[in-house]
C-alpha cells in the first residue's frame, strides 16, 4: 500500500487525506497542535461561512493576482462540490440573504465532528503534537519533533504540507515551515496579514466615545487605487477601523503603506451623488448646530459626524458643496496594519512558480503544497476556505498521479 504524510491537520489538509484515503493510500496527518480543525472551529464562531453562490466572473476576482492560478482548482472543486460534499457528511448547506454559504446547523463542531468520523472509517491516522521541523539528513525523509521533545524521521511515498500561514498562531499556525522551504532554495514571499483591521490615529475624544461603533452602509476606497470602491459597515477600534470593506481592500492597503503613505476615502452615503448630497445641505435652518444640520439633511448618526470632524480639525465646513464632497470622501489615514497575529489570514507564500499545475514543488518532485501556504489572499466570506478545499482536492489528485494512481484530475 502507498503511504501519504499530510502536513497540517487544518481544511487543506484535511481535504488531501480525504481524497488520498478513498484511493487506497495509507495516510497519517502530522498536526502541531492537540487537535485538529482549530482554525476551522474558530470559523465557525461565527456561523462557518463555506463559500459564496456569486457568479463565477465576480467570485474569481475575489482572488485578486492569483485569480487565473486558482480558476482551474475551483474547476475541479468549486461551491457546488463543497455544498454536496457537506451534504455527504450529513450537513446540508443553506444560501444567506448575501449569497455566502453556512451549514444548517451553522457550527463547525458538528461539521468537523463527522468528517473526523469518515477519515476514521477511511483508515486516515492522525497523530497530533507532530512538529515538523524540516526534512531529514537525507533530504527525503520528514523529521518531527514530538511533545517529549523526541525526533523521528518518516519516509513517506507522497507528501502533502498544509500547515497553513501565519496568521493566529495560537491555533496551528505560525509560518514555522517558511524556513525550512527556504533552505531548499523554494522561493516564498513574505508572510504578511490579510483580512486584518488598520491603524489609525484618533484623537483620544473619538476613540473614547466610539470605541466598538459601527460605521454602517458606507463605502471604502484607497486613495490612488484604481479598485471598485467596497461597501459594507466598519468597525472603529480604539487604534484604528477593522470589518469587512478594510479586509476587501487590504491588497491596496498594503501596496499604499508600503509606497510610503495610505489613505482611506470613506464615503458616508454611497447611495447618493456630490450634487444631492449638496442639494440637500442647502435646506439648512438657520439656528440648526453643525450636527443638527447633518443629522436632518443627511441622517448621519453621532459616529459619522464625528468622523467628519476628525478630517478637519474638530470642525465641518458651512459651504454645503465642500461638506457634500467631504461626506462622499472623508479622509482617513492609516499608519500601518495590526499584527499578523492578530490577523484572520496571511497574504505572501510559497511561489506559485514553485509548483505545477497539479501543485507539486519543482524542486522537490513527490512534495504537494495546499492552502494558505500558497501565495494568494481573498477577503471573507467564503472564499478563504473555498480556496483552501480546493487546493487540497488538487494536491491529493496530483499526488495519486504521481503515485500512478490515476490521473491528476
Amino acid at each position: 500500500m502507498s503511504t501519504a504524510s499530510v502536513v497540517g491537520g487544518g481544511p487543506a489538509g484535511l481535504m488531501a487525506a480525504e481524497v488520498l484515503a478513498r484511493a487506497g493510500v495509507a495516510v497519517t496527518v502530522h498536526e502541531r497542535m492537540p487537535s485538529v480543525g482549530r482554525k476551522l472551529l474558530m470559523a465557525g464562531h461565527g456561523g462557518l461561512n463555506l463559500t459564496h453562490t456569486e457568479d463565477r466572473g465576480p467570485f474569481l476576482a475575489r482572488y485578486g493576482d492569483s485569480a487565473d492560478r486558482l480558476a482551474p482548482m475551483l474547476d475541479v472543486f468549486g461551491p457546488d462540490d463543497l455544498r454536496d460534499w457537506c451534504a455527504g457528511l450529513g450537513e446540508p448547506t443553506f444560501v444567506g440573504s448575501s449569497g455566502r454559504v453556512f451549514p444548517q446547523a451553522f457550527r463547525a463542531t458538528p461539521l468537523l465532528r463527522a468528517w473526523l468520523a469518515r477519515l476514521t472509517e477511511l483508515g486516515v491516522t492522525v497523530r497530533t503534537r507532530q512538529r515538523w521541523t524540516g526534512w531529514a539528513p537525507d533530504g527525503a525523509g520528514l523529521r518531527f519533533l514530538d511533545r517529549e521533545g523526541v525526533l523521528s524521521d518518516i519516509t513517506p511515498d507522497v507528501t502533502v504540507f498544509a500547515p497553513g500561514g501565519a496568521s493566529w498562531p495560537q491555533l496551528g499556525s505560525d509560518g514555522g515551515w517558511v524556513g525550512p522551504f527556504g533552505e531548499r532554495d523554494v522561493a516564498v514571499a513574505p508572510l504578511r496579514p490579510a483580512n486584518v483591521g488598520v491603524r489609525v490615529g484618533w484623537t483620544e475624544t473619538f476613540a473614547d466615545r466610539f470605541e466598538g461603533t459601527p460605521l454602517k452602509h458606507l463605502s471604502l476606497a484607497v486613495r490612488g487605487h484604481h479598485g471598485p470602491p467596497v461597501r459594507g459597515d466598519a468597525m472603529v477600534t480604539r487604534s484604528g477601523l477593522e470589518g469587512g470593506p478594510v479586509y476587501a481592500t487590504g491588497a491596496a492597503i498594503r501596496q499604499a503603506l508600503d509606497a510610503g503613505r495610505c489613505v482611506l476615502e470613506v464615503d458616508l452615503r454611497p447611495d447618493l451623488t456630490v450634487a444631492q448630497l449638496t442639494d440637500r445641505l442647502r435646506r439648512r435652518r438657520p439656528k440648526d448646530s453643525a450636527s443638527s444640520w447633518l443629522r436632518r439633511s443627511l441622517a448621519l448618526d453621532p459616529v459619522a459626524i464625528a468622523l467628519l470632524r476628525e478630517s478637519g480639525g474638530g470642525a465641518v465646513p458651512d459651504d454645503p458643496a465642500t461638506t457634500a464632497a467631504l461626506v462622499k470622501a472623508v479622509p482617513v489615514p492609516v499608519t500601518g496594519t495590526m499584527p499578523i497575529e492578530e490577523a484572520i489570514s496571511s497574504a505572501g507564500g510559497l511561489a506559485w512558480s514553485e509548483v505545477d499545475v497539479s501543485l507539486m514543488l519543482r524542486r522537490l518532485p513527490g512534495t504537494f503544497v495546499a492552502g494558505e501556504m500558497l501565495d494568494w489572499e481573498a477577503p471573507t466570506g467564503g472564499y478563504l476556505l473555498q480556496a483552501s478545499f480546493s487546493t487540497g482536492v488538487v494536491a491529493a489528485r496530483g499526488a495519486l498521479a504521481w503515485l500512478g494512481r490515476g490521473p491528476a484530475r
